[in-house]
């Protein structure tokens, strides 16, 4: 028996007692969902499945199958037709998304159930289970620098609206091969997380900070990331000069402004 309650000497004593065959069940709290790498475990039941949140039975259902032995994971409810709307979507999901790498699937699919609500507003859910969450916070930003412009240009008059702010999302089209290669990041969830990080540099030390970390985690750095980097610095560029994208194919260039009848200040 192992949980959160236990004297730290009396768990490590259990749990590896467990991990060397010493003992052939395991009956624990949540506690196991913590990265515990147990190889030799291979079956899992989750007790009264429906009060874990998603992401809870995605880091439980994960702690069994990790040799080559085939796994089960058993989720224990009572009969579908008792549990609520929400509980029902949640062990449906889980079932739905089995395979490596679902995680991201699974955390998109939680934000749908639950709702991230509209930040601007009474209501707390519906619209962004429609659209997506990267759209929804898209138009938010939007709608927000357009009322700055418009009806509350008094209150942000002191703000530079056609400066840094102008230009947001500068779309980069390249004949380059512009990417974090799978073999070079195999995990799925990595390059996400990877790319959004990218996404928030803003200079040249906050590159060399992003090669440093690569080069200590995943080694030499292939040249496709290097085109990455290049295609951020023409972003910085296009968007301080007020392009909203920038077109090199085929040995053409091509620069697109964004109208706003008035020219940025460069």
């Amino acid at each position: 028996m192992a949980h959160g309650q236990m004297e730290s000497d009396n768990l490590e004593t259990t749990l590896l007692e467990f991990i060397e065959g010493k003992k052939d069940i395991l009956v624990s709290t949540n506690i196991i969902e913590t990265g515990l790498d147990i190889p030799n475990a291979n079956t899992m039941f989750v007790n009264n499945a429906q009060n874990f949140g998603l992401s809870d039975l995605h880091q439980l259902r994960g702690r069994i199958g990790r040799s080559n032995t085939k796994a089960f994971c058993y989720l224990i409810t009572p009969d579908l037709s008792v549990l609520s709307t929400d509980a029902k979507k949640k062990i449906k999901t889980i079932e739905e998304f089995s395979d490596l790498g679902s995680g991201f699937n699974i955390a998109m699919r939680d934000l749908d159930i639950r709702g991230a609500g509209n930040l601007l507003g009474a209501e707390q859910s519906g619209f962004i289970a429609d659209i997506g969450y990267e759209t929804y916070m898209k138009i938010l930003e939007e709608a927000i620098r357009e009322l700055k412009s418009s009806e509350f240009r008094e209150v942000y008059k002191e703000e530079d609206a056609y400066g840094k702010d102008h230009i947001r999302d500068v779309e980069v089209d390249l004949d380059l091969e512009i990417l974090i290669p799978d073999d070079y990041v195999r995990d799925i969830q990595d390059r996400l997380s990877l790319y959004k990080e990218l996404g928030e540099i803003e200079d040249e030390e906050g590159i060399q900070k992003f090669i440093d970390k690569l080069r200590d985690r995943f080694g030499k750095i292939p040249w496709q990331i290097g085109n990455l980097f290049e295609g951020l610095r023409i972003k910085w560029i296009c968007r301080k000069l007020g392009f909203e994208r920038f077109s090199l194919k085929a040995n053409v260039l091509r620069l697109f402004f964004h109208i706003t009848g008035r020219l940025p200040v460069l």
